[in-house]
């Protein structure tokens, strides 16, 4: 199992440290998740110039929020970063469920199933070099049809979604959930006639270091998750042998990779987890 790092989005100036120690300290993957209304780095301005500090290292949204932003766009986005970044980058892709957010957009969010849906072939049809609104939209991707797609989500329609346009699942339920929804992203892979399985990536909030580190860590995470209403909703991991123990847990329930978010700016955090999971 392949181990990636959510990077904090409090303090964009210190991503560039976080993103040289991830490489430096041989994880896999580097994760910026997305928000419109929110105080968060743009995830692909803020990850292409993470691929000029780094060589190795992957690349990904976790997730982006598609039906925001304009296909013809977006499709030029990422295939330069992809290119430019020599195939490094995955493209983690959702609807969102925040109001603010396509609010702020000026995007009915009843509409956001259908738009993902269309941008997600239109897309791929870009990336393969077929005109869109009768125009070739380039560059040119390094692989035919795009990077590969990773689609997150909890309802049916985004499980769905995996089947239809994805290469893999991102489930950023608890394990407790995870069983369930895998079960129905391989019941739709098989009844759409896909062959081999979709990559399953998991995700968990971490904080380790000092008390003040992971003191940071819970109110950052209470305050993004406070729309939801819920008290301690995705409350970080800060124990040393809990957090091996459920990395364990999910190498045992067949993820392809695990991410770990972090949510405080601390980047020494980078080295004391690899410490701990390594």
């Amino acid at each position: 199992m392949d181990l990636g790092l959510g990077l904090p989005i409090s303090n964009p100036g210190r991503l560039l440290d976080g993103a040289r120690r991830a490489e430096a300290a041989r994880f896999d993957t580097l994760a910026l998740l997305d928000r419109l209304a929110f105080d968060n780095p743009e995830p692909l301005v803020a990850l292409a110039v993470l691929a000029g500090a780094t060589s190795r290292i992957r690349l990904q949204t976790e997730v982006l929020l598609g039906p925001l932003r304009a296909t013809a766009q977006l499709a030029k986005q990422v295939a330069t970063l992809d290119r430019m970044s020599g195939g490094r980058f995955l493209l983690g892709i959702g609807v969102g469920g925040r109001e603010d957010d396509h609010a702020a957009a000026g995007l009915p969010i009843g509409r956001r199933g259908r738009l993902l849906d269309e941008q997600l072939a239109a897309l791929r049809a870009i990336w393969r070099g077929e005109p869109y609104a009768t125009a070739l939209i380039g560059p040119r991707p390094t692989a035919p049809d795009g990077p590969p797609i990773l689609i997150g989500g909890f309802a049916p329609v985004a499980l769905r979604r995996v089947a239809t346009h994805g290469d893999g699942f991102i489930c950023a339920a608890p394990l407790d959930w995870a069983g369930l929804l895998l079960r129905t992203v391989h019941e739709q892979w098989d009844a759409a006639g896909r062959t081999g399985r979709s990559c399953l990536v998991c995700q968990v909030n971490v904080a380790v270091g000092p008390p003040e580190t992971v003191e940071r860590a819970r109110r950052a995470v209470a305050d993004y998750y406070a729309f939801t209403g819920r008290t301690g909703w995705g409350a970080p991991l800060s124990d040393p042998a809990q957090l091996a123990d459920t990395v364990a847990a999910y190498r045992d329930f067949g993820a392809d990779e695990l991410w770990l978010y972090c949510y405080a700016d601390d980047p020494a955090q980078v080295e004391e987890l690899a410490a701990i999971l390594r």
